[in-house]
């Protein structure tokens, strides 16, 4: 058992060298030369350790505002994200200013590290914690709303978001150099997935690395619609695109009626549910049914439900699949969204079990701009705030 903050570090290191391709030489000396447990100074060792998000800040009613993310996903984006040395970084989301110190450390002394914080306490809380790890003075904390970039030290080799975003900010692509990177979390159809963007001669980003994810989502003027509704009386949440469609009352009395349990015919992992089949079904939803994920709370069962999974609701008709069932289902209602779950399923099977590596992201400002067409084929649209988002997998 590791006693040391170094033994820890290393032990986190070790456990973070266990997942295939994750760390490479360059972002196994900056994870070993950074003290996690510095820019969490509440925790103990152990946890600060720990290959978890911590969170950092909550609402009142213990909703997660701010956290430190998870060290494996932090690897994964950083990654996607290419740092070379010299290189002029913007992140945007400040946490605690861990991921800017490991960003800091890969850049070097000829590079620079910009970090963009909504909450002034936590800018100030990030700028702290970075005095003490002895990189105060390199990295440039900044209390702004993240949408709007930061010009003055533009134009940037790579952007990064360490929040989860509803659209890409216009002052994003314009602070990014041509050549440059930007890696965000971007809400698709009720998930997540963490996108590479690089720019294309029509003007539009294009991702062909994504990777699903779970991040707070981006606060301020370019936050988006609320994509939560919380079934009234319970733990559980639902989080979707089409929220606002969500019949609360109707759905309420629906879930009230006993459940049944039933099976799908392939008992997935949650891994192979997570990057496999939800990303497969997102894109290839029936008509007439709405794709929801969902949470209860911890150590909670309501109606039947615990734990985190996905559904498909319908009039009359809701089917729960849990990432830890391995292929169990709560059925409600009629059969309908199992019979219609189990046929995207099948097709899924069919094609060869596509995931979220196959997954493709453009995103095309609202000018009038003509997409290659390469990039439109089979694309499922989806109009964002400042964009059109087309998403599809390359079969």
């Amino acid at each position: 058992m590791p006693n040391t903050p170094d033994e820890y570090r290393k032990a986190l290191v070790a456990e973070l060298k266990q997942q295939d391709g994750l760390l490479d030489n360059t972002l196994e000396a900056a994870f070993l030369a950074v003290p996690r447990h510095l820019f969490l100074p509440e925790e103990t060792l152990e946890v600060a350790y720990s290959d978890q998000a911590i969170p950092i800040k909550r609402e009142n009613d213990g909703t997660v505002l701010s956290s430190s993310s998870q060290p494996s996903m932090m690897a994964i984006m950083l990654r996607q994200l290419r740092l070379r040395k010299g290189d002029n970084v913007l992140e945007i989301g400040a946490g605690t200013g861990y991921n800017a110190a490991i960003m800091q450390t890969i850049v070097g002394e000829r590079g620079n590290v910009t970090s963009v914080e909504l909450d002034n306490l936590l800018a100030q809380r990030a700028s702290t914690n970075l005095q003490k790890a002895r990189l105060g003075s390199s990295i440039n904390v900044v209390s702004a709303d993240g949408a709007m970039g930061y010009a003055p030290r533009a134009a940037y080799d790579r952007i990064i978001a360490t929040v989860a975003v509803w659209d890409i900010p216009p002052a994003w692509v314009k602070q990014l150099k041509p050549d440059g990177i930007l890696v965000a979390p971007i809400w698709l159809e009720s998930m997540q997935v963490s996108a590479a963007f690089v720019i294309q001669p029509d003007g539009s980003l294009f991702s062909r690395n994504n990777i699903p994810c779970g991040f707070i989502p981006l606060r301020g003027i370019a936050s988006g619609p609320s994509v939560t509704r919380r079934v009234s009386g319970s733990t559980l949440v639902l989080s979707s695109n089409d929220a606002d469609k969500i019949d609360g009352a109707a759905l309420s009395a629906l879930l009230l009626d006993d459940t049944e349990f039933s099976y799908l015919s392939a008992p997935l992992t949650a891994t192979e549910y997570w990057r496999g089949f939800v990303p497969y079904l997102t894109l290839n939803m029936p008509e007439g049914y709405l794709f929801a994920t969902y949470s209860v709370g911890e150590k909670q069962k309501d109606f039947g439900l615990e734990g985190e999974g996905f559904a498909i609701i319908t009039r009359g008709s809701a089917v729960f699949a849990r990432y830890a069932g391995k292929g169990d289902v709560n059925m409600f209602g009629a059969a309908d969204a199992m019979f219609a779950l189990q046929g995207v399923l099948d097709n899924w099977e069919k094609a060869g079990r596509p995931g979220a590596d196959r997954i493709r992201l453009q995103v095309l400002p609202k000018d009038g701009t003509e997409p290659l067409p390469t990039h439109a084929d089979n694309a499922k649209i989806y109009e964002r705030q400042y964009n059109e988002l087309r998403v599809w997998m390359e079969m």
